[in-house]
């Protein structure tokens, strides 16, 4: 027996388990703060907060954009009050808190310390992570606000702050789980995560001082994720471990070992997790811990699980708890903790560790070569969008087995679902009472110090200083999330990033002659090329649903028109109406499909467009898609549709023209 295998006696000491939490945050502050509390007196071990679409991309509840989104995917925080309720009666120095936000981090991480310092804590003792990676919003996520080189200084403000002031604190948290949901070989995940490690560390030597340098290399962490190949996953997170401890050595220079750690937060993956047999979801999101806790070496420092329906909606407190017990029960109940790694000196793990390795060299090399992340954010957009395609392609000619998907569909009804469809549902009335506290909110506060504070910021954000001491003052001001995010638009512009879908039809083509045979023929009844225009009304930026529709489209002929994510309702009709479309395709994924697709239905008809085929797809609970249908949505699919050729042909049918009559 290796001395790795060996307990070090007769009562082994366990190791301390990692940080156990449930992402969540939903409908108000109050609810999402009662939900918390539950969770840490069910064992959770520390925070990760879920805000919604508004929040995350800089908007106030009442704004037009925010319309459906308020409290859907998240909480909605639009200002200190809002924050103060989220964390009522937690006291965030004793907490370790986890922040999922990007765009709008500098001003999450404002209001935290703002409620902190009315808690009486010591702000230099508060622990915890704002996301804070941006890179991945243009690529895979979609929440962001400003291009990329402000968004890069005010990722790195964050970090120059926190080293002066919240010593405890990760600033920065690089983000490859979206990567992976996006289509991200394992290969492009190291790479395309390393490389972001790699333009905040280069533009961060500038803003801290060379002795300080170091220690914040140390305060970089990972957000990864782990997919059902658990073995080809625990050897990516080996892989990650070394080539970070490399790069920090040899790019950076860093000496002590402690600061060249490659520490992560983990969420499985949930692009894995189905519609059809939900029930299969809890293996599947077992097998995926383990590819992040079996090895020692490369273990998770922080874990969060989905929920076995999460394919379906938004999960209630009872699943949460259910994915919090399997960590529990791995942790406590088995001896993994006692041992040292299981996998040191395996050659088939060590193998595969280099090959991972080779992989991810190359790709950063190239990336290297092109001026870094920012510089090649369209091309890693452009990578991702085909590595997806490959990946369903690979689903749809059963290359890849997905258990009750694509094999074994036949199954037994699954007794989880209930009568309300297995999932927790948000009260609509909510977006309104939201909307009614902020306007009391806004009608309470100190208009001159609001107003100072916004001038202050502009006058920060202008000159190139840092963000964080005007940000601060502007949340104990009363600013709101809207105000302080329309500052930072008025100075930096907004952003519109790649699509990753080309005009250009791939080579790509094989299988898809007899509907491109369909789109030719319906073509030169129409007169024209059959176009097809896919649209994201609302605030959700996961679009790779969107993206593998206009893909395929493209591939097969049509002309397509797609213009990436955050469009209004008048925004879509007047591209319909512009482009003379002959089928409009709507994706949402947030929850918001009700209210969005009920206003591009009346701006259709107001239009005169009501002859135009509108087909619509997302995470659709089965009562929804009925109402959609009655307000005269032609299709409704959702993620067991996943044979996009049947997608295509239904495309080509709805496009079909009427004969004319005799």
């Amino acid at each position: 027996m290796t001395d790795s295998l060996k307990p070090s006696d007769s009562a082994p000491k366990r190791e301390k388990p990692w940080l156990f939490r449930t992402y969540a945050g939903h409908s108000t502050a109050e609810k999402s703060n009662a939900l918390y509390r539950a969770n840490l007196a069910k064992g959770q071990t520390g925070l990760s907060v879920a805000f919604d679409l508004p929040t995350q991309t800089g908007y106030d509840s009442d704004h037009e954009l925010a319309r459906g989104e308020v409290g859907k995917v998240g909480v909605p925080v639009a200002h200190l009050g809002d924050m103060r309720a989220l964390f009522d009666a937690i006291p965030l120095e004793e907490m370790n808190t986890s922040m999922t936000i990007n765009a709008t981090a500098p001003w999450l991480l404002s209001l935290y310390i703002a409620v902190a310092e009315e808690q009486g804590a010591d702000v230099a003792k508060l622990q915890g992570t704002v996301q804070n990676d941006l890179v991945k919003e243009y690529l895979s996520r979609g929440t962001y606000i400003c291009p990329p080189k402000p968004s890069l200084a005010m990722i790195t403000d964050i970090a120059a702050y926190t080293a002066v002031h919240l010593p405890k604190w990760n600033p920065m948290n690089v983000c490859s789980y979206h990567l992976q949901e996006a289509g991200a070989t394992p290969e492009q995940e190291l790479a395309f995560a390393l490389a972001t490690g790699i333009a905040v560390l280069d533009d961060l030597k500038a803003k801290v001082p060379a002795e300080g340098f170091p220690a914040m290399v140390g305060r970089i962490s990972f957000f990864v994720n782990a997919g059902i190949r658990f073995v080809t996953e625990m050897c990516k997170m080996r892989a990650f471990t070394e080539l970070w401890d490399e790069i920090c050595r040899d790019r950076y220079g860093i000496e002590d070992e402690k600061y060249r750690r490659f520490r992560y937060g983990v969420q499985v993956n949930s692009l894995g997790l189905t519609e059809q047999q939900p029930e299969n979801n809890v293996y599947r999101i077992l097998l995926e811990m383990l590819a992040v806790t079996l090895s020692k070496n490369a273990r998770a420092r922080a874990v969060q699980l989905p929920a076995w329906n999460e394919a379906l909606g938004l999960p209630r407190p009872w699943d949460q708890q259910w994915s919090l017990r399997m960590q529990q029960i791995l942790a406590y109940e088995t001896d993994l903790l006692e041992y040292g790694d299981l996998f040191d000196g395996n050659p088939v793990i060590a193998a595969k560790v280099e090959v991972l390795k080779a992989g991810a060299r190359a790709e950063l090399d190239l990336l290297d070569g092109m001026g870094g992340a920012i510089a090649a954010i369209d091309y890693m957009k452009a990578r991702l969008v085909e590595s997806n395609a490959a990946r369903i392609g690979r689903i749809e000619d059963e290359e890849t087995i997905v258990v009750g998907v694509n094999r074994w569909q036949q199954g037994e009804p699954s007794p989880l679902v209930d009568s309300e469809g297995g999932i927790m549902t948000v009260d609509p009335a909510v977006e309104a009472d939201q909307i009614a506290r902020l306007a009391a909110w806004r009608a309470a506060r100190d208009a001159g110090r609001v107003q100072a504070a916004l001038a202050a910021l502009k006058t920060a954000a202008k000159a190139g200083q840092n963000i964080m001491p005007a940000s601060i003052e502007a949340a104990k001001a009363g600013v709101t999330t809207g105000e302080w995010a329309g500052v930072l638009r008025a100075v930096h512009g907004e952003y519109r990033g790649p699509t990753g879908v080309s005009k250009n039809p791939s080579n790509r083509t094989e299988g898809l002659e007899p509907i491109r045979e369909a789109v030719d023929l319906v073509s030169q009844k129409l007169g024209r090329r059959l176009k097809f225009l896919v649209g994201k009304p609302g605030l959700d930026g996961h679009s790779n649903g969107a993206e593998q529709i206009a893909f395929r489209a493209r591939d097969c002929g049509m002309d397509i028109t797609y213009e990436g994510i955050r469009l209004t309702p008048e925004q879509i009709v007047a591209a319909a109406e512009a482009e003379a479309a002959h089928v409009v395709g709507l994706s949402i994924l947030s929850g918001s499909h009700l209210p969005l697709i009920a206003e591009v239905m009346e701006r259709m008809t107001a239009a005169g467009l009501s002859h135009v085929p509108v087909v619509v797809g997302g995470i659709i609970p089965d009562e929804d898609a009925a109402r959609l249908l009655g307000m005269g949505v032609t299709r409704v699919y959702t993620p067991k549709d996943f044979e996009l050729n049947r997608i295509m042909m239904d495309i080509v049918a709805l496009a079909e023209p009427a004969p004319a009559a005799a």
